[in-house]
């Protein structure tokens, strides 16, 4: 996921943890038992295509995707609690990973996608498309306008409520090289009952938690969350896509 020179792997804090990420296959996710695999997986190596390109998307970023608050605006602002979300992608040692895409999409702030598929009996706001992007800068750091999402119910179980969350989904230099997680909301008391983020090892859940910080809160505008994400080693962020 970047351009700089990686250190070689040398202890416990430099490998993979895949102790951190959810398995393929929790039966109280219901829908993984139709898609989790049922042998084991062959790895297949990558052709030339998947290993140096191309990328799609980092030289068509404009000056308003990371703003979700303007980027679909109408007629008028949307909806909801302004929020920013910021925070760093690091590797393993800390080191700040640049020049990465990185995308969101949620729910609006009444708990509904523009999705053709979602009908949830709730409001579509004419001035929120609720998807955005950036590219990280130097520090490996993005930054994004958006509204609180809402919460909304999915069908898992009876009286299902997703929690608030903001979907991520990370792209470095290759196609191959896309991770996507999912960002919680510090104080949700939705989180005891959603069997998405029960799923994920106790020992990782927290990593998916943003926190609340005075210091990136705007006077008078919108409210300010961080969330760090880091891709490998004894704290690496939990991910969809594990392997």
């Amino acid at each position: 996921m970047n351009n700089s020179k990686v250190m070689p792997m040398t202890d416990q804090a430099t490998t993979r943890d895949w102790q951190s990420h959810p398995p393929y296959l929790y039966p109280e996710y219901r829908s993984t038992p139709l898609r989790a695999p049922t042998r084991p997986l062959i790895p297949i190596r990558h052709r030339l295509s998947e290993t140096t390109g191309p990328v799609y998307g980092h030289e068509a970023v404009g000056p308003l995707d990371a703003d979700l608050t303007k980027n679909a605006r109408r007629n008028g602002e949307p909806l909801g609690e302004r929020i920013v979300v910021t925070g760093r992608l690091l590797d393993e040692e800390g080191r700040p990973l640049r020049n990465t895409l990185v995308e969101v999409w949620q729910a609006n702030a009444a708990g509904r996608y523009v999705h053709l598929v979602d009908q949830h009996d709730a409001p579509l706001d004419p001035n929120f498309l609720g998807a955005g992007r950036c590219v990280t800068d130097e520090e490996g750091r993005y930054r994004f306008y958006t509204i609180k999402p809402g919460a909304y119910p999915w069908g898992n179980h009876p009286n299902a409520w997703r929690p608030l969350h903001i979907h991520f989904s990370l792209l470095g230099p290759t196609i191959a090289s896309r991770l996507v997680t999912q960002m919680y909301f510090p104080g949700d008391p939705l989180l005891d009952f959603d069997p998405i983020y029960q799923g994920t090892p106790e020992n990782a859940r927290e990593r998916l938690i943003s926190r609340f910080e005075l210091g990136v809160t705007e006077p008078d505008f919108a409210l300010g969350y961080v969330f760090d994400i880091v891709l490998r080693g004894r704290g690496e962020t939990p991910f969809e896509n594990r392997s």
